[in-house]
């Protein structure tokens, strides 16, 4: 089943094309990662993919809805946790949730069974009340990632969320998200990590605001004739450029 669809997705801002008629699909309990540097236009394909920005041309659907005309009804299938997540540091890890929880409207009958699975999926439970600005920066994404998944979304959107945190929390942060995947959700990933990039099921390389290259990540290597993914990315490149 698909679960997110861009067919022709362009933004421009000016002359400049964020994101440069991307096409691609991604399938229902997949991890799909979005690799490139800084200014590809993996930012700006979330934020369109979300209904935050309306697209310039171009179309695409998440959970059935259109980005664009169903924009609302989208929000409430789906989480999205950016760079810098919104956490609250003057507020408890139970303060934050709570927040979240009032924000989407999740009932009090469903709230505490819900907060008391994600504090144990989070591994936080011993930290409810602490002080977000307390936790060290692997619990913060933690912390985001457990307000993100208040309203059982769909699909998760996470735009690098492992950006600067220390290899035992990316790695327990990785087993987090392989377990989102027994409830079928749907995880779009950015990263700068190309031992990231392997854990997922396909990736896409941008490049310029062009998707060049998506596929599973063996076949990209394959396809490059790479034994690396590194490798496979540079020739890609190269190539586009040329």
């Amino acid at each position: 089943m698909i679960t997110i669809k861009a067919k022709g997705l362009t933004k421009r801002f000016g002359a400049v094309a964020a994101v440069d008629n991307l096409n691609l699909t991604v399938e229902e309990g997949e991890i799909f990662g979005l690799v490139g540097p800084d200014g590809a236009g993996k930012t700006t394909t979330m934020r369109l993919l979300c209904g935050i920005l309306e697209p310039t041309s171009g179309d695409a659907w998440v959970a059935g809805y259109h980005i664009a005309k169903d924009a609302e009804a989208l929000k409430e299938n789906i989480a999205y946790m950016p760079q810098r997540f919104g956490l609250y540091e003057d507020l408890t890890v139970m303060e934050n949730i709570n927040f979240y929880a009032d924000i989407y409207g999740l009932p009090q009958a469903e709230r505490a069974p819900q907060i008391d699975r994600l504090l144990a999926f989070t591994n936080l439970g011993e930290f409810r009340q602490r002080l977000a600005r307390n936790l060290s920066g692997g619990m913060k994404q933690k912390l985001g990632l457990a307000c993100a998944l208040i309203h059982k979304p769909r699909v998760l959107f996470l735009d690098e969320p492992t950006n600067g945190v220390d290899p035992v929390s990316r790695r327990d942060f990785w087993q987090i998200l392989y377990r989102l995947l027994k409830d079928k959700v749907t995880i779009f990933f950015s990263t700068a990590y190309l031992d990231e990039a392997e854990r997922c099921k396909r990736i896409g390389l941008m490049h310029k605001g062009k998707l060049l290259r998506y596929d599973a990540p063996a076949d990209i290597k394959a396809q490059a004739k790479a034994d690396s993914l590194e490798a496979a990315f540079i020739s890609i490149i190269n190539q586009y450029e040329k």
